[in-house]
């Protein structure tokens, strides 16, 4: 570079400027050549050095500044401007005197303009000190960092951490439970045989009492020490196995670094492992993680431990506020991720005060009370706890087990209702036994009638009688299986239905009195077709007992059939949308032994399905919740109701099963002969006349359009069709055969060609033949 300033004047005196005085500007730039007598062109600005050309000598900067004239004093000022700035000017720069012309700054490339003084030793050294000194402060500041929850030691010391806990996971809790149970049932054991050895055997009964007690205890024992070491294994097993995917990586990263790299390739494997254990805990614990709070809650998402317990149940006015609970099973997560444990109560407390505050125990977890079941287990002080961490029953059902079914079912056995709150399948023996099922509309009473009907249909060897109340059709597709159907919801067409099983009933009886058996058995029944198993099923028995001159009497008959039709080989169920007392008498209720109280509106409407008392005792149906469908409180076996959801079938999925029954029931020979077609009635007459009837009864069939059989037919080709049949017939003797009004031999349309002819109407036809041969259409 050169340097470019203005001709310095002679000394002179000074003066005082008419303007201010300006700093002095020196702007370093190539020797620019020389103007030429034609004076600058642009392009002469186009062939200023650039990176490309050789090293310019830059000559020594001047100890003292230059003067500037008034005259030049701009043209140096805008020159350094044009150079300097990094801003293109709007408008072309015009430069005056000898350096008149204008600049075109596009002449400089679209890259920024980048200072001169940039290209020297010192510019670049200044750029490296911005950087050096940017680095150095974010150094500052990362060692800042280290101390608090955002440090890279920090992060790395959580994800350690949690990868610890994740790879001891929770096995350990069923393991201590395990052990818990081991010890109780070892120490139960050990009393028990001590108690049998010192038993004198002169006492005889109570000497093989105390030894069965014993056997049974330490049998008991050793399957808890199986379960015990069983759970000990699977613990090991899981933890090796995440220990292997938490910790196989890093230290195969490490190892393959130290290989492959020496001390190099260890540092790197090192620093890497670090890296990842500082993404693993790059979130610091929060608040709601503090496991230090008051107050813990299963419904957010708290583990239940027994601290939990003694706080829960004491805020539920269980137990005292200095009393605990003792922990007979820890609590623990089944497969279906829901808390379970056993619990003893502090001595004179009754697990039924436990089962009765399952609304405040519900609210003291933070659930639902749906979610909460209580049961007594084993002893008066002992309860099973079970909270689910969902709303149970709430999800798809699984396809019933009766789809499974290869061959007939066995109605004499145990029946598949569904599962209950905990997974396990429930199932119930109706052998000798009646039943009530009930719960508001909406229910789920046919979806979970299906589960008993579809089991009864499908077993040859069962009788079906079926009376449908609300005449809405949900029985009807079990129409045709029926000895018995009442489907118009008539009560006096129900109550000659009952007079006529009474007397099946009395028949039976008539039987096993002369058999010499005192009730039917299964070997009976195969043995003797008539003592076959009998379903009444009576679907919204409101409509048939509530009846103003028939009620009391199919009341009466019904309380009968239950009370004395069990040995009989009968079964009665019933279901109703209103479980009053003035629909199901207490006297009839009361003999019914298996209750199925689905969702009601009240208590009292529970207890009249269940029993009275039974909404004090913590078991009623109005705690169900809407989503819960075919969900209902079953009492049929042992001393409490169970929560139950009834097997789901589709509509799809019954018409299979009930063509499966057809089939198998056609093969058993028990199909019942459903009513005999009329065109079948003539044959079997054997008559001309009733043979003729059957073909025009044919030909009208063969005219079959979408909304069935032709209602109207010409006579001509009834008489041809009939001839090309084989029938010797003419349009007279048809006439003759089938007398019509006048009315009815009005002609009509026929054919594309719109012609007018006479026929004959379909119902005439039926009419003709039922009124000569006195049959049923």
């Amino acid at each position: 570079m050169t340097e470019n300033h203005a001709e310095p004047h002679t000394p002179s005196t000074p003066t005082t400027p008419a303007e201010p005085t300006i700093a002095t500007v020196t702007f370093l730039r190539p020797t620019i050549p020389a103007p030429t007598d034609e004076g600058w062109s642009a392009d002469d600005w186009s062939d200023l050095p650039d990176d490309t050309d050789p090293t310019v000598v830059i000559p020594p900067m001047p100890t003292v500044a230059p003067a500037v004239g008034p005259d030049d004093r701009t043209v140096v000022l805008e020159t350094a401007r044009v150079i300097l700035d990094k801003t293109p000017a709007a408008e072309p720069v015009i430069r005056p005197g000898k350096f008149a012309g204008t600049v075109d700054l596009d002449d400089f490339d679209d890259a920024p303009l980048i200072p001169a003084w940039m290209y020297s030793a010192e510019g670049w050294a200044a750029w490296s000190g911005v950087f050096y000194r940017a680095r150095r402060r974010d150094f500052r500041r990362w060692v800042r960092r280290q101390p608090t929850q955002q440090g890279h030691v920090r992060q790395f010391g959580r994800g350690a951490r949690r990868s610890h806990e994740w790879v001891v996971g929770f096995e350990g809790v069923r393991v201590q439970s395990a052990a818990h149970t081991a010890h109780i049932l070892t120490r139960e054991a050990r009393l028990a045989a001590r108690h049998a050895r010192f038993t004198p055997r002169i006492l005889g009964s109570k000497k093989e009492l105390a030894m069965k007690a014993a056997e049974k205890a330490t049998k008991a024992a050793e399957e808890a020490v199986l379960l015990h070491k069983k759970a000990k294994k699977d613990r090991n097993r899981a933890r090796n196995l995440r220990a292997g995917v938490a910790y196989g990586p890093p230290l195969a990263t490490i190892g393959t670094g130290y290989a492959m790299g020496g001390g190099l390739g260890l540092a790197a494997g090192i620093i890497s492992t670090f890296a990842g254990g500082a993404f693993v805990g790059r979130k610091p614990y929060d608040e709601e993680a503090d496991w230090t709070s008051d107050w813990r809650s299963l419904g957010d998402g708290d583990r239940m431990t027994a601290p939990m317990l003694d706080q829960t149940f004491r805020a539920a006015k269980v137990i005292g506020s200095e009393e605990t609970l003792g922990v007979v099973q820890m609590p623990m997560l089944d497969t279906r991720g829901a808390w379970t444990a056993v619990l003893d109560l502090p001595p004179g407390i009754p697990a039924k005060k436990a089962i009765r505050a399952t609304d405040e125990l519900a609210a003291a977890f933070g659930v639902e009370e749906a979610q909460v079941s209580v049961a007594k287990r084993g002893r008066a002080g002992r309860i099973e706890l079970y909270v689910s961490r969902d709303l149970p029953f709430t999800d798809k059902a699984a396809p019933g087990p009766l789809l499974a079914l290869e061959s007939a079912a066995d109605f004499w056995g145990r029946i598949s209702i569904g599962p209950d709150v905990r997974g396990i399948h429930q199932s119930i023996s109706v052998v000798e036994r009646s039943g009530l099922i009930g719960g508001e509309p909406g229910a789920g009473k046919s979806a979970s009638g299906n589960t008993i009907l579809l089991a009864a249909a499908l077993d040859p060897r069962v009788i079906l009688w079926l009376a449908d109340g609300k005449g809405g059709g949900d029985l009807e597709p079990f129409e045709h299986l029926c000895e018995r159907y009442e489907g118009d919801a008539d009560p006096e067409a129900f109550n000659a239905m009952l007079d006529e099983l009474l007397e099946v009933m009395k028949a039976r009886y008539a039987l096993l009195k002369k058999l010499g058996k005192r009730k039917v058995t299964e070997e009976l029944a195969n043995k003797y077709p008539e003592l076959r198993q009998l379903l009444l099923w009576v679907d919204e028995l409101m409509l048939y007992t509530t009846d103003d001159e028939f009620g009391k009497k199919i009341t009466r008959k019904l309380r009968n059939l239950v009370s004395r039709g069990r040995a009989a080989g009968i079964i009665t169920f019933c279901a109703t949308q209103k479980p009053g007392s003035d629909v199901v008498d207490t006297s009839l209720r009361d003999l019914l032994s298996i209750r199925w109280a689905l969702r009601c509106t009240t208590p009292e409407a529970s207890d009249t399905i269940l029993g009275k008392g039974a909404a004090a005792s913590g078991y009623s149906a109005k705690t169900i919740q809407s989503e819960m469908r075919g969900a209902g409180l079953l009492w049929a076996e042992g001393t409490n109701p169970t929560m139950v959801r009834a097997d789901y079938y589709t509509d799809e999925q019954v018409e299979e099963l009930l063509a499966r029954a057809t089939e198998w029931r056609r093969k058993a020979g028990t199909l019942p002969n459903g009513p005999v077609p009329l065109v079948d009635q003539l044959r079997a007459q054997g008559d001309d006349d009733a043979l003729l009837l059957a073909a025009v009864l044919d030909t009208f069939a063969a005219h079959t359009t979408e909304d069935g059989p032709a209602e109207w037919l010409p006579g001509q080709l009834l008489v041809d069709e009939l001839k090309a049949a084989g029938h010797t017939v003419t349009a007279e003797k048809l006439g003759a055969l089938i007398v019509r009004t006048d009315g009815e031999k009005a002609k009509r349309l026929w054919g594309p060609k719109g012609s007018r002819v006479t026929g004959y109407l379909l119902a005439r036809v039926e009419a003709a033949a039922t009124g000569r041969f006195g049959l049923t259409a």
